[in-house]
């Protein structure tokens, strides 16, 4: 069986739905179930069983999944918020729990592959390479960036890399993400207005050399993210620490019309001001170094365009409010 942690939320629920796509329901999920948008995420995907998170943590610790076969563990659960201020919580949640289930897994020769995060690079100053050799350098810009970038170093310093997997998922999109609320990526924030006939805001830019909204991210489409991480259930050889991105930056721009594009709308572009709180930390550049990626093997070239991504998602996804395996 395949233990998938955080399940029914936006890249968990997916892989769920990947592996169903493959013909397998030996699939164990867990997750807190506490959003109606996670209920729809799942409903319509085969399962074996679900487990809350605090009850799969106290049995895994106990022994009791220790002879029920389980060939892998795909940890994608987390507090993904980037403004959690209680690091006691993620400190537990986050960094003691991802390591519970390294350790379960080298101990019991089961694959692992944990989400790791493209948050750990901070403002970017050091660039965006997965070289081991570099993880002390990083300095994240909020605890949840810290968090991830503790068990990197962590699973690097104790040998835990020479097996397991950790993914540094940089700006993931696509669907199953209504129920991350203020999270979800600017294409789901924004279809509703500008489905509404309204324009579509974008901020200001407040650094030289990036014109409003000429920021850029590695915008990744969460069907492109899954591959990524089964290429690892697939291939039990690579081990380590992987950014996940198209290797490409894009604007806030492209995004907004490819929005546009999808809905065959007039672009029609506004700039807001930045909050002042976020002014000091927000990055104005990401891009994964994905070299290493590739050189294990993986595919980067039958990922999607932003353009087409964006099109699917939202003509078959957010318009018709439609969840993975759900049909209409």
């Amino acid at each position: 069986m395949i233990i998938v942690t955080g399940g029914a939320g936006l890249i968990g629920s997916a892989t769920v739905w990947a592996l169903n796509e493959r013909g397998r329901d030996d699939v164990v999920i867990v997750d807190n179930v506490d959003h109606e948008e996670k209920e729809h995420n799942i409903g319509h995907l085969r399962y074996d069983q679900m487990v809350g998170i605090a009850d799969f943590r106290t049995q895994l610790l106990a022994g009791e999944w220790d002879n029920l076969g389980v060939e892998a563990i795909i940890h994608l659960g987390a507090c993904s918020s980037t403004t959690e201020k209680n690091w006691d919580f993620l400190l537990d949640n986050n960094v003691e729990y991802t390591k519970d289930i390294i350790r379960w897994c080298a101990d019991h020769n089961a694959r692992c592959i944990y989400a790791s995060s493209a948050a750990t690079y901070g403002n970017g100053e050091q660039g965006y390479n997965d070289d081991h050799a570099l993880f002390n350098d990083l300095v994240p810009l909020n605890l949840y960036g810290k968090s991830k970038l503790l068990v990197d170093i962590w699973a690097r310093d104790g040998g835990y890399l020479n097996h397991a997997v950790g993914l540094r998922y940089f700006n993931v999109f696509g669907p199953n993400e209504w129920h991350k609320e203020a999270m979800k990526s600017v294409v789901a924030t924004k279809y509703p207005e500008l489905a509404e006939g309204k324009p579509i805001t974008l901020f200001k830019s407040y650094k030289e050399g990036y014109g409003n909204g000429e920021q850029k991210r590695d915008f990744v489409y969460v069907k492109d993210a899954v591959r990524a991480t089964l290429f690892f259930l697939d291939n039990p050889e690579p081990a380590g620490v992987f950014n996940v991105g198209m290797g490409v930056a894009r604007s806030w721009l492209d995004l907004a019309r490819a929005m546009f594009a999808a809905l065959e709308k007039p672009e029609h572009i506004e700039f807001i001001d930045m909050p002042d709180g976020l002014k000091n930390q927000y990055q104005y550049f990401t891009q994964a170094n994905i070299k290493k990626l590739t050189v294990a093997g993986f595919d980067s070239n039958a990922n999607y365009r932003l353009e087409d991504a964006v099109k699917e998602y939202v003509t078959e996804y957010l318009q018709p409010h439609m969840h993975l395996g759900e049909s209409s």
